[in-house]
């Protein structure tokens, strides 16, 4: 029997404060995290995203720690966070505070040492590598710090080595899709997805139903995640479980 696919809402958070943008740029106020992240549970959400996408140690410790509690008193389903997360410390007080996963990016790729002792401390089915691609030059390459850092690492080669190394589960987003509405990066997603044994979650393009059904199919994803289309409810949750569903996608229904 098929896994059933999944339906994620990603909050990036900024100053505690739900923010969207377009290929991550001009960011634009949509909510409270904890207001919508209760919307999305009782929409159907199979599971939710928090990324403090201008995490410092210190704004971390005050902010996010006490939202991911607040946030765990509101919601059933599970819900990964990520931000400026740079040591085992960091994972211990997001996970004791009520996250189920925790999300890793830049880090990982700075010392890709910490995610064996990550998987190995935590367990690889809490570990999440978050990777920022952008497609130029005939390749997709590793983008790191929210995208403003480029790397000469090839996505494929970085995927396989942090899978590798533990993880349990891949965030992957298209830079040149992020917030477009023009559809999920396919080919990219693909590749991952049937070089690695583990899900890995398609993020940056949603803007239509059929985009979702288009990254179940041909880009193998596990998990789609979107935002922006969310938040302002241009798609809401159940239309698009039906829309799969009629489609003959696996999805789980309330």
């Amino acid at each position: 029997m098929l896994a059933n696919k999944r339906i994620i809402p990603c909050l990036d958070i900024k100053n505690g404060r739900t923010v969207k943008g377009v290929n991550f740029k001009h960011l634009k106020d949509a909510g409270n995290p904890i207001e919508l992240g209760s919307w999305y549970t009782k929409q159907g959400a199979d599971e939710l995203i928090f990324l403090d996408i201008t995490a410092t140690n210190e704004k971390r410790k005050t902010l996010l720690l006490s939202l991911v509690r607040e946030i765990a008193r509101h919601i059933n389903i599970p819900f990964t966070v990520g931000g400026g997360i740079r040591k085992e410390k960091d994972v211990e007080l997001l996970l004791s505070a009520g996250a189920d996963k925790i999300s890793i990016n830049t880090a990982a790729f700075e010392n890709p040492k910490l995610l064996e002792s990550l998987s190995s401390r935590f367990g690889s089915q809490c570990i999440v590598l978050a990777i920022d691609t952008k497609y130029e030059k005939n390749e997709w390459w590793v983008y790191l710090n929210g995208g403003r850092v480029f790397t000469k690492r090839k996505t494929l080669d970085w995927a396989k080595e942090a899978y590798n190394r533990g993880i349990g589960e891949v965030l992957l987003t298209s830079m040149n899709h992020d917030g477009t509405k023009s559809g999920f990066a396919l080919d990219i997603t693909k590749k991952i997805s049937e070089i690695l044994s583990i899900p890995v979650i398609a993020s940056g393009g949603a803007g239509k139903l059929e985009d979702f059904y288009q990254v179940f199919k041909n880009g193998k994803a596990d998990a789609a995640l979107a935002a922006s289309i969310f938040h302002y409810k241009e798609i809401e949750i159940p239309e698009l479980k039906n829309y799969l569903i009629n489609k003959n996608i696996p999805i789980r229904l309330e």
